[in-house]
């Protein structure tokens, strides 16, 4: 306690404490005098240095806090390997792709080669559930404005999420919709895609019909009588994989959602299942926590390439890699860039590093992997998505209802969100602030998730997409 107010001091070596009530609840306060220019010491490490002495019992925030954060750097490889909690026999209900993946959804995607269909494909999925949608998991579309004069890396990591998206296993059946004198027409994504079962993927160019709504309703039931031959089956935790994201993050963010996350991805990777870690920026000062766990010396100068080249990213569009917490973090408590990452990672748990992946690349390695991209929300959610993530674990201090074409289930830190938006909030982990662990209990929950029980975005239709543009448009 600091006066009447209740604080929690997160590490012995914090010259911090964050405070757990009153207007303030999830900003810092000094627990000691702070010189100018000295760390401030948060988590055990450095979020930033003091601009200008800081008195015992002060708020600590961005009007006396600097980051720390430069450019590219140097890393040596240091590993540090944690032993994980022991691997559970728990098991969960799936559908088995004919190409041995597992999906917990029976569902049929509309995937849109170019935004120009957007409402094409609104219109026919709207239609398609009136006349299937009790035959299947539902029949669901993503818009997007791309698709079209786009040059180069642009398009192609355009093409490498619509192809990640076409092939996550939640989707029993796909209709490439596209129009036919786009750039990224069928025939160009076809060669994109590659081999695909023509019983699982079907392909519409609406200039090629004269009715596209009736051709696609055909093609759409074709798709349905298809997913009719996938039955719930009995499948270990192996087959699952889970994407890891927090968005509208306050000062609990990393004292209770996200280290519980962290918990239950250290027990879904000690039972041979994936999970995925993205949002590059919000590992920017806490990197050499990843860049030591990764597994081996290839996976650290591949972790190091993922941050160095994300930070020249930054440069080369005349940024600076800290200028990141959002107004609504700061608002949260959350001061810097490092504040922010060193909370963000602990949705990681303690997992060696098993690989890194670009995006719309497909998880290879199980156990911990590192995903490239941006924090935005959306967007982050999609690269998941595009890697074959089955459900994502959300955390969210002051909420938002964005959502994923897959489950996405959202993770109070503090209760009293969890109380105002219970339409937006799956799981509250509020009480981990009180010593709750509250581990069993989130992994009752995904998995009650992978048997079937809807989250909140899939009850509401919040299922969105937009993909990461670093590029020119003609």
């Amino acid at each position: 306690m600091t006066g009447d107010i209740k604080t929690i001091k997160i590490n012995s070596r914090d010259n911090v404490a964050v405070m757990l009530d009153g207007e303030l609840a999830g900003h810092k306060i000094a627990l000691r005098d702070i010189k100018d220019g000295e760390d401030i010491i948060k988590y055990g490490y450095s979020i930033g240095r003091a601009v200008g002495d800081i008195k015992k019992g002060d708020h600590v925030h961005i009007h006396n806090v600097k980051t720390n954060l430069s450019g590219a750097m140097s890393y040596k490889y240091e590993p540090v390997h944690y032993e994980l909690p022991k691997c559970t026999d728990r098991t969960f209900r799936g559908y088995v792709r004919e190409d041995g993946s597992v999906g917990i959804r029976n569902e049929i995607w509309i995937v849109n080669t170019v935004g120009c269909v957007n409402k094409t494909s609104e219109l026919l999925a709207r239609e398609a559930m009136k006349k299937y949608g009790s035959e299947c998991g539902g029949i669901y579309n993503f818009v997007h404005p791309f698709g079209c004069s786009q040059l180069g890396d642009d398009q192609k990591t355009t093409q490498a999420v619509l192809k990640g998206l076409v092939n996550n296993p939640n989707a029993a059946g796909v209709l490439v919709l596209g129009l036919g004198c786009e750039n990224n027409n069928i025939p160009v994504f076809r060669e994109v895609l590659g081999d695909v079962n023509g019983d699982r993927v079907k392909f519409l160019s609406t200039q090629d019909h004269d009715d596209e709504i009736e051709a696609g309703l055909e093609a759409i039931g074709e798709l349905v009588g298809y997913s009719k031959r996938f039955e719930r089956e009995e499948r270990p935790l192996s087959d699952l994989t889970v994407g890891l994201k927090c968005g509208g993050s306050d000062g609990f963010s990393g004292l209770t959602a996200n280290p519980l996350i962290g918990r239950v991805s250290d027990m879904l990777v000690s039972s041979g299942a994936s999970t995925i870690l993205t949002e590059v920026p919000e590992m920017f000062g806490a990197e050499t926590i990843l860049m030591n766990r990764a597994k081996d010396e290839e996976v650290f100068e591949k972790v190091v390439r993922l941050i160095n080249d994300f930070k020249d990213y930054f440069e080369r569009h005349g940024q600076t890699v800290y200028e990141n917490p959002s107004p609504g973090n700061k608002k949260g408590g959350i001061t810097t860039l490092e504040d922010k990452s060193l909370g963000c990672v602990q949705k990681a748990g303690s997992a060696d590093v098993a690989d890194v992946i670009e995006i719309g690349e497909s998880v290879e390695r199980r156990g911990l992997n590192l995903l490239t991209g941006p924090g935005n929300d959306i967007v982050a959610v999609t690269n998941l998505t595009a890697s074959g993530a089955n459900m994502i674990l959300f955390s969210t201090g002051r909420g938002t209802p964005v959502g994923a074409p897959v489950p996405t289930v959202k993770i109070s830190t503090n209760s009293g969100l969890y109380e105002r938006k219970p339409h937006w909030i799956d799981f509250n982990a509020g009480p981990v602030i009180d010593g709750d662990d509250m581990t069993e209990e989130l992994l009752d929950y995904i998995i009650s998730v992978a048997n079937g029980e809807q989250t909140n975005n899939e009850r509401h239709g919040y299922r969105e997409i937009s993909i990461f543009k670093d590029g020119v448009v003609l």
